[in-house]
């Protein structure tokens, strides 16, 4: 199990529960975040736009230059933010904690 912690745009923080492979994205939606995903993770979109907490983002993959040019088209991304369809979850990074935009 990998606990992954959602902070709202309130501050309001709710810890999920996901499985190794597992994409972010899924782990949002059936934990009922608002997490649209409307391309189902096609990367035509960037309505599952988090931004990821500065102490975890270094734990993550790279992001692809697809990846970059649509977070540069997401409402309020900082240099932390990813696409939650495009993080694969493992042990590594077990107690991360992004948030909502």
């Amino acid at each position: 199990m990998i606990r992954v912690r959602f902070v709202a745009p309130d501050g309001s923080a709710r810890e999920a529960i996901g499985t190794d492979g597992v994409r972010l994205l899924d782990v949002a939606q059936a934990d009922g975040q608002p997490l649209e995903g409307t391309c189902d993770g096609q990367m035509a979109c960037a309505t599952c736009h988090v931004i990821v907490d500065p102490a975890d983002f270094d734990r993550l993959p790279s992001a692809t230059e697809e990846e970059e040019e649509l977070l540069d088209l997401a409402f309020h991304a900082t240099r932390t933010s990813r696409l939650a369809c495009q993080i694969r979850l493992n042990a590594d990074l077990d107690g991360m904690s992004v948030r909502l935009p």
